[in-house]
């Protein structure tokens, strides 16, 4: 597996993280394929600063921290926590103030640093159940 492919998603953590939605163009190609996107998520790395522009905006001290991660090819995959305070909007749901914690994985096929297709599941209904929004 190449490094830059491990770096480049070491890297989209970091964007994430920091909420310096701009640069996912380092990392994520232009018509990059998003095989599971949120409704409405263009391609590419405008896709991505859609989404978790939105997600930030919910959940503005969210955090990625990544569980596992494994290498084989041009694919890089990784298991994660996604961490975070109910602050804003969530799919309809006003801001409650509860904490968050998910788990989900993440798989990014590269080429030339830069991820240009992703398969991923994150437990939104985990989201929904911990922001009290869907039974337990």
């Amino acid at each position: 597996m190449s490094d830059a492919a491990i770096a480049a998603t070491k890297r989209f953590g970091e964007i994430v993280n920091a909420g310096a939605l701009d640069a996912f163009s380092e990392v994520v190609a232009e018509g990059c394929v998003d095989n599971d996107p949120a409704p409405g998520q263009v391609a590419g790395p405008e896709g991505f600063k859609t989404f978790f522009t939105g997600m930030r905006a919910a959940f503005p001290d969210m955090r990625v921290k990544p569980q596992t991660m494994v290498s084989e090819g041009d694919k890089v995959a990784f298991a994660y926590t996604l961490t975070g305070t109910h602050q804003g909007d969530f799919l309809g749901v006003a801001a409650t103030g509860k904490p968050i914690e998910i788990r989900g994985m993440q798989i990014g096929r590269f080429e030339n640093g830069k991820m240009v297709e992703r398969w991923g599941s994150s437990d939104e209904l985990g989201i929904l159940k911990q922001i009290g929004a869907a039974p337990v």
